[in-house]
């Protein structure tokens, strides 16, 4: 058994070295392709959407006070809400829906 947490170290560390590594020493030139400048661009709000969508969901006893919380947090930000305003929405929605509504 422990010799293969080695092996699972090494097998990460590799991947993760050359994940951040083979861009640096293949890509030399400034990057011109437009689909692939965009694609750079988004990966970043993806990756953020991707973690914290769940963790909004399941972090309430109830997935539906999350989901809807989510929701009311999109229709809030959309009309101009700053963060803190929507964080409070979002926070009151939970509050009503798991005190009153759901059990």
């Amino acid at each position: 058994m422990r010799g293969n947490t080695y092996i699972y170290i090494a097998v990460m560390a590799t991947v993760s070295l050359l994940i951040r590594v083979l861009p640096l020493t293949l890509i030399r030139k400034q990057i011109k392709n437009k689909f692939l400048k965009s694609f750079l661009y988004y990966v970043p709000y993806v990756t953020l959407a991707v973690m914290t969508v769940p963790a909004i969901v399941h972090a309430t006893q109830s997935s539906v006070a999350g989901l809807v919380a989510l929701l009311v947090g999109i229709l809030v930000a959309w009309f101009g809400f700053d963060l803190f305003k929507t964080a409070v929405c979002c926070c009151a929605t939970v509050l009503i829906l798991e005190l009153f509504l759901v059990r």
